[in-house]
């Protein structure tokens, strides 16, 4: 959180404005002492002399009537008042700290750091091609693209838009469905020729079927023509947790695969992969709905606005691989 305790010379107290309201430095100063373990310290982190925080602490005491700190010449801490009252001063001033954010976002054009989550491979295909255009098109914005395929936190990890491929979005954040990412089971034309083309769930146990770690848990999960569910034990001893692996893995002659389509679907068309069960559904923990995903307090910010349009220009009415 920002510093913006402001203790002015001489002891007097400091104005409030409509951005800082009177009780706000004494929080933050309470708050900056628990986190730093003294007030020396404090003093150090916000820029004032400890008498200054002292002094702020003993007015929000006497002002909530309430004993928040045991001092001694070793060290401070909380008394039962002072923890109950740090919880919700730290998501008091969390709120401060949002709101105005959220105000400073608010403008016509879009501008400042823009941080964008999404997964590795997908989002070195069809999210960062994206970032280049927004910066030429807007000379104050300032792109920060998140590549990784754990789930990201939007608040802790500063996260602006996050596109996230799951069954449920999170409850807490605004979302906007932007596309269905169906997956295919596919091989090469090497592996094929060699070891045969599979007709139906009972003949991939006799293949190599390669694994992605974060999301088979070393199984297959389909549903075959006639409805029927299928559970198909991983043979391959080769597993990744990357996709761009396990694409490579595939084009080697390695095995039979399951692969994102957006992937696939430029190499079955180049005949450098072929499709195989192509009656069978696939499933995996993590759905085939990919989401923008947001905070509440950043509906109305313009740099995710403009991020949000040209995403929906990208993957809709159908996505590029689809076309």
């Amino acid at each position: 959180m920002a510093n913006a305790l402001s203790i002015p010379g001489g002891g007097h107290k400091a104005a409030a404005t409509p951005l800082q309201p009177a009780w706000l430095p004494a929080w933050q100063a309470f708050a900056k002492v628990v986190e730093a373990g003294s007030m020396a310290a404090a003093a150090r982190a916000l820029g004032c002399t400890r008498a200054q925080v002292s002094k702020q602490l003993s007015g929000l005491e006497t002002a909530l009537g309430a004993r928040l700190l045991e001092r001694s010449t070793r060290r401070l801490a909380l008394t039962p008042a002072g923890q109950v009252f740090h919880q919700h001063a730290l998501t008091a001033l969390e709120s401060v700290a949002a709101a105005q954010l959220a105000v400073r976002n608010l403008g016509d054009e879009a501008h400042g750091v823009l941080r964008v989550s999404a997964a590795i491979t997908f989002g070195r295909l069809h999210v960062a091609p994206l970032l280049p255009r927004l910066t030429q098109q807007h000379p104050g914005l300032v792109c920060e693209l998140i590549l990784t395929d754990q789930l990201v936190d939007l608040a802790d990890d500063q996260i602006d838009l996050a596109l996230r491929l799951t069954r449920t979005p999170p409850q807490d954040a605004v979302v906007r469905r932007l596309a269905t990412l169906d997956r295919v089971i596919c091989a090469a034309p090497a592996y094929l020729d060699a070891h045969g083309t599979p007709q139906g769930a009972a003949d991939l146990p006799a293949h190599q079927t390669l694994s992605f770690l974060l999301t088979d848990d070393n199984h297959w999960h389909l549903t075959g023509p006639d409805g029927q569910d299928h559970v198909i034990p991983v043979t391959s001893r080769v597993r990744t947790n990357s996709t761009d692996c396990l694409l490579d893995i595939t084009l080697a002659g390695q095995g039979i695969a399951i692969l994102p389509l957006y992937l696939a679907a430029p190499l079955i068309a180049a005949g450098q992969l072929r499709a195989v069960l192509p009656g069978y559904d696939v499933h995996t923990r993590f759905g085939r709905q990919l989401y923008a995903c947001y905070t509440p307090s950043r509906v109305r910010v313009p740099k995710v606005r403009v991020l949000l349009d040209a995403l929906i220009e990208r993957f809709e009415p159908v996505p590029p691989w689809a076309r």
